[in-house]
């Protein structure tokens, strides 16, 4: 790659590991971290795409961008210098497209011409184009932010300017545009500090002061471990400025503020709470995963288990190195190489981009969203605050992973609700908390719940819905939300059920086939042993009833098993992704056959003996 490339959009500094990172780590043609051509709908378009970019080099004198594709929410744009009503009203509906592809989030590169070529423009030019840009968002009522702008080396002697900008716009139908982040990382790492101190805006005082508000229980308090799953929000408004608890008091001015949210799940880093972190990656469905690893202590305990979780569970993962003010810069650096080792084992095969500039969290937020094997690594300090502010440009910068056209169809599905917490609320009564997985819920949807332990559906009607702790009219596919179910009978319900649309016809079974890899295992795995499964929402005990073409397994091995569950009937789903655990057995796999109720009723001497 040209080396002008490389230093265009690379770290300002020229130096240091962030540098070295974006230029060393980074594939050809993607130097500058944008306009990434996003998927293609046909299967020629995809060989003519990967034609483009094995055929795509860039002259000696003018460094290049992929050229700009037409779907996705990355808009290329040479000049935008007074342009005739006409051509305005055709750029705004254009900038509506951009931004109904990205969900209410468009890129526009000012002085790149559509094949891609760096042109730049004048210094009068690029004033006079992003004054006709202030007018289109003006006029499709969004905002507009410049991520950043570079020199660009073009056979001139005037000098000529690239500008990146953001342009985001709440849309019509919806609140905001809400991203779910699990936090994974060895206990002590700093992960609950670290969240308190993004969300509440305050700095720690070294002592966890800053985590106290987002623990659930007083033993959690008392020994400072997070054992349950806590939410917290992060909010930016239109502006890409930080929405937080220091200046709204209340979750529900934060959402009414916001148009973009970053959920973050907090999730347990000790290995006897494994089964509560387990239960929050499969179920919640997080967009991305944030491991934090501690400066001082390098890949220790749990690090290792939830980096293989994430990638089992083909969740995007960048890394926050915390504790930095501990550690000298030689311990925190021995602690960067640790992990870029780890990331680029066969087994991982990701490219690691150390972040070490405001250019390099915007590359890394949209390389990260585009490449799934980029893992940016962040190294700060909750305490002195350093490098703070470059996490919170990737989180205002990230894109969603799905596009309008994914949510769309997801949304025309039938209604279907994946119920993770149960709660009992004074004067609401009982309350589910969960991800609608497809479909649209409204308040006073007429829905089924279960299965129950005899494989059958109970009748509810919705009561009011929130999300993020404030009321909300519709829910839509993706979207994590609490539902009041009235006065609803709560011991009916249980942690793993769905609720439905009365017109689906949900296969429950007590037996299905999985085909497995054995990631660890002590001994053998064989017919008769017993393990903990967890696909999505449902965690329970199975027994494995057969191992087909083969007498038993060990460690690396695949097969094809049936399962059998233990204490009820569970709703399942071809393909989906299956974690199972005992001891030191782990592995991972999908479901590849269902056994329906009706297929096999287990006799009542069953029952009794589960």
């Amino acid at each position: 790659m040209d080396a002008r490339v490389s230093e265009l959009f690379g770290s300002g500094n020229g130096q240091g590991s962030g540098s070295q990172g974006v230029a060393s780590n980074v594939k050809p043609g993607n130097a500058f971290g944008m306009g990434t051509a996003p998927k293609k709908a046909s299967a020629k378009n995809k060989k003519a795409k990967a034609r483009s970019f094995r055929n795509f080099k860039p002259s000696n004198n003018t460094p290049y961008l992929p050229p700009e594709a037409e779907e996705g929410n990355i808009e290329y744009k040479l000049k935008l210098v007074n342009p005739t009503q006409y051509r305005f009203e055709h750029l705004a509906t254009q900038m509506k497209w951009r931004l109904q592809e990205g969900r209410g989030e468009a890129v526009y590169q000012i002085g790149v011409e559509d094949n891609g070529m760096l042109v730049g423009l004048s210094e009068e030019d690029m004033r006079a184009s992003l004054k006709t840009l202030h007018r289109l968002a003006e006029k499709v009522g969004a905002d507009i932010t410049v991520l950043r702008e570079r020199e660009v080396d073009y056979d001139s002697d005037v000098p000529r300017k690239i500008a990146e900008v953001l342009i985001r716009k709440v849309p019509d139908d919806q609140q905001f545009l809400d991203l779910r982040v699990a936090v994974l990382g060895n206990v002590d790492s700093g992960k609950s500090t670290l969240l308190g101190v993004l969300t509440q805006g305050e700095l720690d005082n070294g002592r966890g002061r800053a985590r106290l508000n987002l623990f659930r229980h007083l033993h959690e308090i008392q020994t400072g471990r997070t054992s349950s799953i806590s939410f917290e929000i992060l909010g930016f408004n239109s502006k890409g400025e930080v929405v937080n608890y220091s200046e709204s008091r209340t979750a529900e001015e934060i959402c009414e503020s916001a148009s973009k949210m970053i959920t973050f799940i907090d999730l347990a880093g000790h290995h006897k709470y494994l089964k509560t972190t387990i239960f929050g990656l499969t179920s919640y469905c997080p967009d991305f995963a944030m491991l934090v690893v501690s400066a001082n202590t390098g890949i220790a305990g749990t690090t290792r288990e939830h980096l293989g979780l994430a990638m089992a569970l083909k969740v995007p993962i960048f890394i926050v190195i915390s504790k930095v003010d501990l550690c000298t810069r030689a311990t925190v650096e021995r602690t960067v190489r640790q992990l870029e080792r780890v990331l680029k084992q066969p087994g991982c095969n990701k490219v690691p981009m150390v972040v070490g500039s405001t250019d390099d969290a915007v590359t890394a937020a949209q390389q990260f969203a585009q490449s799934p094997n980029i893992t940016p690594i962040f190294t700060l300090s909750s305490v002195s605050g350093e490098s703070l502010d470059l996490l919170k440009v990737f989180f205002n910068i990230i894109p969603p992973l799905s596009n309008s056209k994914e949510q769309e169809e997801l949304m025309q599905q039938l209604t279907e609700f994946q119920v993770d917490e149960i709660y009992t609320v004074p004067e609401v009564g009982t309350v589910v908390g969960g991800t609608l997985y497809s479909g649209i819920c409204r308040e006073g949807d007429h829905l089924v719940v279960g299965p129950t332990d005899l494989g059958q559906f109970h009748k509810l009607t919705v009561g009011s819905i929130q999300r993020n702790r404030s009321a909300c009219r519709v829910l839509r596919a993706g979207q994590a939300a609490t539902l009041a179910l009235g006065n609803f009978d709560r011991s009916l319900l249980r942690k793993g059920m769905v609720m439905v649309s009365p017109e689906m016809d949900p296969t429950i079974c007590w037996m299905f086939e999985a085909e497995i890899v054995l990631l660890f295992h002590a001994k053998t795995f064989h017919k008769g042993f017993q393990v903990t499964v967890h696909i999505g929402n449902v965690r329970q005990t199975a027994t494995v009833e057969a191992v087909y073409g083969k007498e038993e397994l060990r460690t690396g091995e695949k097969a094809v098993v049936r399962f059998r569950f233990i204490k009820h009937p569970e709703y399942l789903k071809v393909g989906a992704k299956v974690l199972f655990r005992e001891g030191v057995t782990k592995g991972i796999g999908h479901v590849t056959k269902l056994q329906p109720i009706a297929q096999y009723q287990p006799s009542q001497s069953e029952y009794e003996e589960a």
